[in-house]
């Protein structure tokens, strides 16, 4: 057999793979099509609004902590895509957060300017509620840690903790507006 023939056959044989793969690529297709879809997509909620308009409708109630006011300045920004709260809202969120912070390392040796490390966990719960009804539509609890390094000095240790908090508050912030977005698809 020529080199010509050993050529000429696998361009035979090539459509038959071909086919064969785009085939089964299709099967899949078909298959994974039927459940996932983007959370973002133009669907619309039962209220005929896209999931977007929905979250700009939310306004998130003050809180009485720092790290808390983070968390609530955050999901303002993401809500409403940098506008702030609406002036005539359809939706409210109750948010609660609690930030505890540990210690990972209690001993530091006395001759190294080593840090010890610390971990803080932020716990932020909701309760979302159409305004007017009365109606909860959503609640939940979500947290978020946090990881620093605590050092000897006073007022850099303060920093560390500060700078985990507003970390923690930032994630803790996209992961309730995910949740909530999620809520609020499936109405």
């Amino acid at each position: 057999m020529s080199s010509f023939d050993a050529q000429f056959r696998g361009l035979r044989e090539r459509p038959l793979r071909t086919a064969l793969v785009v085939g089964a690529l299709l099967a899949l297709g078909a298959i994974s099509a039927c459940t996932v879809r983007p959370l973002y997509a133009d669907s619309t909620t039962t209220s005929g609004l896209p999931v977007r308009g929905e979250l700009s409708q939310i306004a998130v109630k003050p809180v009485s902590t720092r790290y808390g006011q983070e968390v609530r300045n955050h999901l303002i920004f993401l809500f409403g895509g940098g506008k702030g709260q609406p002036a005539a809202s359809k939706y409210s969120l109750q948010l609660s957060v609690v930030a505890q912070a540990q210690s990972a390392v209690l001993i530091q040796s006395a001759g190294d300017n080593e840090p010890t490390a610390g971990t803080l966990t932020m716990i932020g719960s909701y309760t979302l509620t159409e305004n007017g009804k009365g109606a909860t539509l959503a609640a939940g609890e979500r947290r978020v840690t946090s990881n620093y390094d605590l050092p000897k000095q006073e007022y850099a240790a303060l920093r560390a903790v500060r700078d985990a908090e507003n970390r923690a508050a930032r994630e803790l912030a996209q992961v309730l507006q995910l949740a909530i977005a999620q809520e609020m698809s499936q109405r």
